[in-house]
């Protein structure tokens, strides 16, 4: 149904004074009706209390509804008086199975707006008709507007000027779909125009995902933890178990876990910056910039910020459990024994200066590391990154995140110091696992230094504002000659 742009949603004066079925509210503002007196109801109806609009809730017996439940200045009626007081815009906050029983209300919401807040049941049956297109066939003489379903109960209450949530909205009527855009700013909210009511199928099934853009990530980070876990068991406690009988297996919960957090982190970090090594060599290679991703590049450029803050959490736990190790009952044990072998042997003094030099620089390394990847993760956040510009941005995020990139490579190349080329470092034919989880990262480093080559970075440059090789030039235009035909008229295509 199709509505007036030049009438008001919301009016300020009363629909009909001399309506004696809707007794006068007491505050002096526009009238909202809400059906449904739940949670939802009673949030929305303080939102837009302290926002000064005047609300009327029906409920189907008002007296079995609890005293205080709704602030003070809220009318409790019945449904269809509710209907009748509202001016021109009734919230519909019920289940939609009870949708057929609000049919003898169809004269009362003749010509007004109906706002569906409701949500699916489940994200199964995406043919399957959305609750607000059922609601408009139900009710063709209203305006049905989707909207407010994506904002919890708590979050209508938290306070009259957060505007820091967004309000999906649709509707194929544009005048009403404009006014309740209109009425979510004005609550505060930052609506989101989604078009026609056949949006309302995703905007109904956006409440139930699940870290939709965290899939990935997480799966990959998962994979990577197995992997790196697997290795280290199979390296340090299965095989020597079967082979010498040792009994290494007090270390599965601790130094295992330990030595896989760090490994993962590194080749997380590393995927975050590897398909943008990948975009800049393909541009390079096809001249263009305006041939598109293939659809994995795409989604694995989309992902990049979840799997730089899943790194930051490997980091954490790893510095965690470090801090850790010398807390274990294994690791006193250690030191007693190591202590008893020196006094046996008669050693006054084990300083090592070789040692000590390894471990101070691969100890500072890590923590610049870390605290650098703190900044990025920090950086991330939307408050934060929404003061930055775009150039401030880009500095942290792509010239820092490789220094934290370069800063963990260093980190680990000192803690494996000169072990990579002692055959001890090889038991069963396998390599030490600082190794396997270097190889990606330098990987990245070499392809970004081999991109900060001259001739690269200026042909790359070139490409991203626009230029294009010969071979994607368009020829079906050749230059004119000394005598051309005059252009052909086609008229209006």
């Amino acid at each position: 149904m199709q509505s007036n742009m030049k009438t008001p949603l919301l009016s300020s004066t009363p629909s009909d004074p001399s309506d004696s079925s809707a007794p006068p509210l007491s505050l002096s503002g526009p009238v909202v009706g809400i059906i449904g007196s739940g949670d939802f109801s009673r949030s929305l109806s303080i939102r837009l209390l302290s926002c000064g609009f005047r609300v009327v809730v029906g409920s189907r017996d008002p007296a079995g509804v609890g005293r205080g439940l709704f602030p003070e200045g809220v009318e409790l009626r019945s449904q269809r008086e509710a209907v009748e007081a509202a001016e021109r815009l009734v919230f519909a906050a019920i289940y939609p199975e009870h949708y057929h029983t609000l049919l003898g209300l169809r004269d009362g919401l003749t010509g007004k707006v109906l706002v569906d807040v409701s949500n699916a049941k489940s994200l199964r049956g995406g043919g399957r008709q959305s609750n607000a297109e059922r609601l408009a066939e139900l009710f063709p003489m209203s305006s049905v507007v989707k909207g407010f379903n994506t904002v919890s109960a708590w979050a209508l209450q938290v306070g009259a000027h957060d505007g820091s949530r967004q309000v999906l909205i649709c509707s194929d009527c544009s005048a009403s779909k404009a006014s309740v855009l209109q009425l979510s700013r004005h609550l505060g909210f930052s609506p989101v125009d989604l078009g026609g009511l056949c949006a309302s199928r995703d905007i109904e099934k956006a409440p139930l995902l699940l870290f939709p853009s965290w899939g990935g990530p997480m799966l990959t980070t998962f994979l990577l933890f197995l992997f790196f876990y697997a290795y280290n068991f199979m390296r340090h406690v299965l095989l020597p178990y079967l082979d010498k009988g040792e009994n290494n297996f007090y270390q599965l919960p601790l130094v295992t876990v330990n030595e896989t957090l760090p490994s993962v982190a590194l080749v997380t970090l590393a995927l975050v910056y590897l398909p943008g090594v990948f975009a800049a060599v393909l541009q390079l290679v096809r001249g263009t910039k305006y041939r598109r991703f293939p659809l994995w590049m795409d989604r694995w450029l989309c992902s990049r910020k979840q799997l730089g803050l899943l790194s930051f959490l490997c980091a954490v736990l790893h510095a965690v459990y470090s801090m850790c190790l010398t807390l274990r009952r294994a690791a006193g044990y250690t030191l007693l024994n190591a202590a008893y072998r020196q006094m046996k042997a008669g050693v006054e003094n084990s300083w090592v200066e070789k040692q000590v030099w390894r471990s101070d620089l691969y100890l500072s390394s890590g923590i610049l590391g870390f605290g650098v990847l703190a900044l990025l993760a920090i950086t991330s956040l939307p408050s934060v990154g929404n003061a930055l510009t775009w150039r401030e941005f880009t500095f942290v995020q792509s010239g820092l995140g490789y220094v934290a990139l370069t800063l963990s490579v260093t980190h680990t190349l000192f803690f494996g110091w000169d072990f990579a080329f002692y055959p001890s470092s090889y038991p069963y034919f396998l390599p030490p696992v600082f190794l396997l989880s270097l190889v990606l990262p330098c990987v990245v480093l070499v392809g970004r230094i081999l991109l900060a080559l001259p001739c690269l970075t200026f042909r790359l440059t070139k490409i991203r504002r626009g230029w294009e090789s010969r071979r994607h030039r368009p020829t079906h235009n050749p230059e004119p000659s000394v005598e051309v035909d005059p252009p052909q008229n086609f008229g209006d295509v």
